[in-house]
């Protein structure tokens, strides 16, 4: 039993003294649900690019989000656009349900995923 107290304490002493992120730090970004339909993704990216304010102006042809030409993929960067610019001033990650947030970058190539902290 001792044996285990030294231990125990020893991995509690550990923890402590790793640095943790609090939950601020944590980098999120939002992306299409996978599982949306196009029909879907597309009523909520023309919100979001319009009435909503994202700048979608990365997402047109011959700019570095045009490619892969998918609804999926124009509308991750169209609602993670949004969500960064307005996610301090009460707006969400949720689009009716056709977006969820990650925590892994879904940057690729040349296009850039802005992250707001």
């Amino acid at each position: 039993m001792s044996n285990f107290l030294v231990i125990l304490f020893f991995v509690l002493l550990a923890l402590s003294i790793i640095p943790q992120k609090s939950d601020g730090e944590f980098e999120q970004w939002c992306i299409a649900d996978e599982q949306t339909p196009d029909e879907e993704l597309q009523a909520a990216l023309d919100w979001a690019c319009g009435k909503g304010g994202a700048d979608c102006s990365k997402i047109h042809v011959n700019q570095p989000c045009y490619y892969p030409n998918t609804m999926r993929d124009h509308a991750s960067y169209a609602f993670n656009n949004y969500f960064q610019k307005f996610k301090h001033n009460g707006g969400s990650c949720y689009f009716k349900g056709a977006a969820l947030i990650t925590e892994l970058d879904p940057s690729h190539n040349s296009c850039q995923y802005e992250i707001v902290p």
